[in-house]
Formats: structure tokens, sequence, C-alpha cells
């Protein structure tokens, strides 16, 4: 699921805001609704930051949510909130599990890709904690540099930094990894196409 598709799926300002308010004033029904309506993002957000420990990063960020939800003034504002809390959590719980093998951190692989036919999940395990964060944040979240560096309580200059490097890691990782291309077939002429470039074309020639 993409960020679009997560946020086309909620429901409006006021119905979240409903719930909102019944689950601060402890109506056991309006809690319920709530865990509905948040734990699918907050698993999507752990999953990729804090990986085979998401679940628990997942459970450990709710309750936070719980414990501190009677401090959101803006009912409205749930998701946003719900995500701060989410990242910073899976970015602890990765830290402590030390499970991460820091690599150094191009481009991810577009939708549709051939490239995503390599484990991600594997590679994202090379990279620490903040790294998965930022990309996360900003390639899946699709927030700007100065949101991200709110989120994580960093300065944006950090964000960009970490950014770079996550993408070229994550870009070494995956060529790395992946499968060389098949060779390419010869077309009419007898021009061969080069290693690794499925994508040329030979230049045709215009006659004179």
């Amino acid at each position: 699921m993409t960020a679009a598709d997560g946020r086309d799926a909620r429901p409006g300002p006021e119905r979240i805001a409903t719930v909102v308010r019944g689950a601060q004033r402890g109506d056991l029904l309006a809690l319920h609704d709530l865990l509905d309506l948040i734990t699918p993002y907050v698993r999507r957000l752990c999953g990729p930051i804090a990986l085979a420990d998401g679940p628990d990063a997942a459970q450990e960020a709710l309750i936070v949510v719980l414990r501190n939800l009677r401090s959101l003034r803006t009912p409205e504002a749930l998701f946003g909130w719900v995500r701060v809390i989410a990242v910073r959590e899976a970015v602890r719980v990765a830290r402590r599990s030390a499970r991460t093998v820091p690599a150094e951190l191009g481009e991810i692989p577009a939708p549709g890709d051939p490239a995503l036919a390599v484990d991600v999940a594997d590679v994202l395990r090379r990279l620490a904690p903040e790294h998965r964060a930022v990309l996360m944040l900003r390639d899946l979240e699709g927030l700007d540099e100065a949101r991200a560096a709110e989120l994580l309580g960093v300065p944006t200059g950090t964000v960009r930094s970490r950014l770079f490097r996550a993408r070229r890691m994550f870009r070494r990782a995956w060529l790395a990894d992946a499968p060389p291309d098949p060779p390419a077939p010869a077309p009419a002429g007898g021009v061969e196409l080069p290693a690794g470039r499925a994508d040329a074309r030979p230049t045709e020639r215009r006659p004179r």
C-alpha cells in the first residue's frame, strides 16, 4: 500500500474528531474504533524501520499513543501526531534490537520497476534505523525535508545528508544483489546491445 492509498482509506476529519474525542473521554467503543483506525497505519510506518521488530515497535507505539491521547489538542491532526510517535518508537526499537548491519547509504526503484524483484527487506537490513526512517518519511510518506526533520528531531541538513547516504547505500546494495541482465538479442543488421543496457536501442541509419 502506498502512502496515498492509506490516506484515501481514512474517514473524514469530522469522523476522526468524533472518534478521538470519544476515546479521550474513555469511551470503550471509541477506543476500539480508534485502534482499528490507526493500527494498520502504525504497522506500515514501523515495518520498514524496525523490520523484524516491526510488530513490537507498532505495539509500543500504540501504547504510547493511548497513554498520551488526552494531550492531543487537535483531533483532526491525529495521523500526523501518531506518525511522530510511531517513527520515533520504531527507531528506538530498531536501535535496541542491534540487528542492523550498518553499510554505506541513489535511487530507490520506482513502482513497477523490475529491480523490485530484489529482496528489498534484505537490503533495508543493511541500513541504520535512522537511514531507514528518512527513506520511509521522504519516499513512502512523501514528507518534505523540513517536516521530516521536525518529526525526527534533527536539523534539515541532517535529513538531507542521511537521505543522500541512504539512497546511495540502497542503490549500491540493490545493484550488487540484482541478477545480471540477460544478453539482448542482436537486432537486424548485426548490431549487438552492450550488456546491462537492455533499454538501449541501436541508432537507425537514415538513407542518404
